[in-house]
């Protein structure tokens, strides 16, 4: 039976139960230091996925490198969720680097690193903070010169790129803006960007969903933690206004701050503004020189995104313009902020041929 590739070309349509790679999966566990002792309790242990493409084994070459990041709530293990009908993620960069779509053929191979930065409050954004723990460090300072001694990598930032969805992509946004030293491609898949657009609608539904717990996060986070998650309408919504909280406006003591009143749902200008400071958006002013040595920069978004994303990418886009950086690849495209995972291998390839070269 015949489907529709990655690129575009026609390949056979694998079996519901997925099939054999062509490349394989190394699967390590690596202690970090780092995450050791972080505020919330959570394992210092962590496992490391690496796709290594076909010819890994019989080469002495080495290769460029990309780092695939998750969105919220997400495991590393989760690359591997099947939905009905299509291949996982796994199998989707697999069948890239395997050459599957006949029209367009395999990209320059690549090692791609999924490493885990999930915390018990659902993910860090990949940033350090005293709310969560030391995962943009994690990330930079450890798992990648790890993966550079590890396997046969191209070490240079030339040669390496970053990519995720949702908080994954905002995560491939924000870091080389921080790491240039580290980066040298990045593709986003409708990254958390514009915060008036995507967080700001809402505060006014979790001022709402904490009445139940008389206007108490900690409250929240103590019956969540006590039951099979998500089985309340209101849980996603405070996960996500909880975690970013914790991220992006949490005092060095610990401390907690939200951007509006929990009654109310009035907003807090000044905790507010600790919160743009972290949007993508208003970040491209203070790290142009940085952005202007990307090789690439890929960006997409559903044109019917829920959480209005399209909008941010749009508008990262637009900053990126303003300031005289064209980014190498952007489209809106007909989706929405689900079931878009067939949008990897399309950003991969983009990344692989500009940071092979």
């Amino acid at each position: 039976m015949i489907g529709q590739g990655t690129g575009g070309g026609t390949v056979e349509r694998m079996e519901p139960w997925g099939r054999e790679l062509v490349g394989r999966i190394e699967e390590r566990w690596f202690d970090s230091e780092l995450l050791a002792s972080n505020p919330l309790g959570d394992p210092a242990r962590r496992p490391v996925l690496v796709y290594l493409p076909p010819g890994y084994d019989e080469s002495t070459e080495r290769y460029p490198s990309i780092y695939l990041l998750q969105g919220l709530s997400s495991q590393v293990d989760m690359w591997r969720n099947r939905s009905a009908f299509r291949p996982n993620a796994i199998e989707l960069i697999d069948a890239l680097f395997a050459g599957d779509d006949t029209e367009v053929g395999a990209p320059p191979p690549c090692v791609v690193v999924m490493a885990d930065c999930w915390t018990s409050l659902g993910g860090s954004q990949f940033v350090d903070s005293p709310g969560t723990g030391r995962y943009h460090s994690y990330l930079c300072d450890e798992i990648v010169p790890w993966v550079d001694r590890e396997f046969r990598t191209l070490p240079e930032a030339a040669h390496r790129g970053i990519a995720g969805k949702s908080s994954g992509g905002y995560g491939a946004m924000i870091t080389p803006m921080l790491r240039p030293d580290l980066f040298g491609g990045l593709a986003t898949h409708a990254g958390d960007a514009l915060f008036e657009a995507c967080f700001l609608p809402e505060f006014r539904a979790a001022a709402r969903d904490l009445r139940q717990y008389d206007g108490s996060f900690e409250a929240f986070w103590s019956d969540f933690h006590s039951r099979i998650a998500l089985t309340k309408g209101s849980d996603m919504n405070l996960v996500n206004v909880g975690c970013m909280a914790a991220c992006w406006s949490t005092d060095p003591d610990g401390t907690v701050h939200y951007p509006f009143d929990v009654r109310t749902g009035q907003l807090d200008d000044e905790v507010w503004a600790r919160w743009l400071a972290w949007d993508p958006v208003r970040m491209v002013e203070g790290h142009v020189e940085a952005l202007a040595g990307l090789r690439a920069i890929y960006v997409d978004a559903g044109n019917r995104d829920q959480y209005y994303l399209d909008l941010g990418a749009h508008a990262f886009v637009d900053a990126l313009r303003a300031n005289d950086i064209e980014p190498t690849f952007f489209e809106l495209f007909d989706g929405t902020h689900s079931g878009i995972e067939y949008r990897y291998p399309i950003a991969i390839r983009h990344l692989a041929e500009r940071l092979g070269a």
